[in-house]
């Protein structure tokens, strides 16, 4: 994995780190944690989000991104592109969205497919919201200045968690599906950018076209771009056949120019 020239930071400032913290409930602070004893030790029947943390290392406060991963599950491939991220001048985190299914990483398409049928969406939509009130008790994270960035079933959710959270910055979804039902698309609270390729079998041009009608016929700020020749996932390097380096640098590019103005002035 390689930075962009143009980020402000190396991947040698960049920190690392786990984090374990209660879905849909009040997440205590650094400050509660220091008057409390006994809050590392406490057992909790609330169901605990998993994540991986990485944030630039140099003092400051930076905007926050919630990072969703594909089917495959919280692999390496992910982790590399969180750490990308935050080269990029953000805090990151990437929750384990099959955490509830025993945080399954596979590089089977049938086992996927299965993994991804069993997930409840309302209690993932929960859980993306845990983890940026997560980044609120941050110091190095600026207060309710957060985005989320989805791949393939992440970017699913990224575009439903654009619907749902008002705070939200900004919305990047690559390849994700995109929502069946209207009254999901004019909720969109934030600007978001959509990446697509016109081979990809698993989003029509019938939906991309939906998805501009809304977003023209409710005024929300919709990017599509398309990639022409790029198929289903093809800014997964681990995926040979499907991977289209050029299309992948444009979309990051892109990516990064789109996540910088939707958080300027902050």
């Amino acid at each position: 994995m390689t930075t962009s020239a143009s980020a402000p930071f190396t991947l040698q400032q960049i920190g690392t780190g786990t984090a374990r913290f209660p879905s849909g409930v009040a997440i205590p602070t650094s400050t509660d944690a220091s008057v409390d004893p006994y809050i590392r030790t406490r057992t909790t029947k609330d169901v605990q989000v998993e994540c991986i943390l990485f944030w630039p290392q140099e003092k400051g406060t930076y905007p926050g991104i919630v990072l969703l991963h594909e089917w495959w599950g919280l692999n390496s491939q992910i982790k590399d592109l969180g750490a990308q991220l935050a080269c990029e001048g953000y805090g990151v985190i990437i929750p384990n969205l099959y955490g509830r299914l025993g945080g399954t990483v596979t590089a089977s398409a049938e086992v996927a497919d299965a993994l991804m049928g069993k997930l409840n969406d309302s209690l993932i939509l929960q859980d993306v919201n845990s983890c940026c009130e997560y980044l609120n008790t941050r110091d190095y994270i600026k207060r309710n200045i957060h985005g989320v960035v989805g791949f393939g079933m992440g970017g699913t959710f990224a575009i439903r968690f654009a619907g749902q959270r008002k705070r939200l910055r900004a919305a990047v979804s690559y390849y994700g599906r995109i929502p069946a039902t209207d009254s999901a698309l004019k909720d969109l609270y934030c600007p978001l950018l959509y990446h697509r390729g016109d081979k990809d079998t698993w989003v029509s041009q019938q939906d991309v076209d939906r998805l501009t009608a809304s977003a023209q016929e409710h005024g929300k700020r919709v990017q599509v771009r398309t990639y022409p020749g790029a198929g289903h996932a093809f800014s997964n390097e681990t995926r040979p056949d499907g991977y289209r380096p050029d299309a992948t640098a444009e979309a990051w590019s892109t990516t990064t120019s789109f996540l910088k103005t939707c958080f300027q002035g902050t």
